[in-house]
């Protein structure tokens, strides 16, 4: 038995000696991607992490610009039909100044004008439709006033209303149309 040992420990001894002058050609490139492949992978991923967040913000924004578009025509839809009711008021409004001179045969006619005009504008108080209604002696402004003619007169300051024509309306906080008036100019 202790040759058998001893032969079982020649034997491995050989084959170390063997493997220890033996060449072995280990090739590293498989388990190990070059520094240049590997840096070309990193760009790679940085691009398609940067589209990715550009397509996320892009998203977003045309989410939030969809949000925006349906408020508004939530809000401002009804702009054209409100701007083709305006002729009405100012027909009504005519229709009443003209009543003042009639008699009291027409006191009933005048009197359904009347609520049909308050009821037209209650209409226009739900729908978010303001009256602009300038006072005399109110400063001109180019925002909400459309001047229609500009004279000198007598104390007032210049860029003072001095008559109104026509009432303006603002749909929320969009004019619809503005009111017309005359303005003073530096008097003479």
């Amino acid at each position: 038995m202790a040759d058998a040992k001893k032969n079982a420990v020649e034997d491995l001894e050989s084959a170390i000696d063997e493997l220890m002058t033996e060449e072995v050609d280990v090739d590293l490139t498989d388990e190990q991607p070059p520094v240049d492949e590997l840096a070309a992978l990193r760009a790679e991923r940085d691009e398609f992490k940067d589209r990715f967040m550009r397509a996320l913000a892009d998203a977003e924004n045309t989410r939030k610009r969809g949000e925006r578009d349906r408020r508004e025509a939530e809000q401002y839809g009804g702009s054209k039909l409100a701007r083709d009711m305006l002729p009405v008021y100012d027909n009504m409004k005519r229709a009443l100044e003209a009543a003042g001179d009639a008699g009291d045969g027409a006191k009933a006619l005048v009197e359904g004008v009347e609520l049909t005009m308050r009821s037209l504008l209650n209409i226009f108080e739900k729908h978010g439709i303001r009256l602009l209604s300038p006072e005399l002696g109110e400063k001109f402004d180019p925002e909400v006033h459309e001047a229609m003619f500009e004279a000198p007169l007598p104390g007032t300051k210049a860029g003072d209303i001095i008559q109104v024509m026509n009432e303006g309306f603002m749909l929320h906080d969009r004019l619809l149309r503005p009111a017309q008036v005359g303005v003073s100019s530096t008097p003479k």
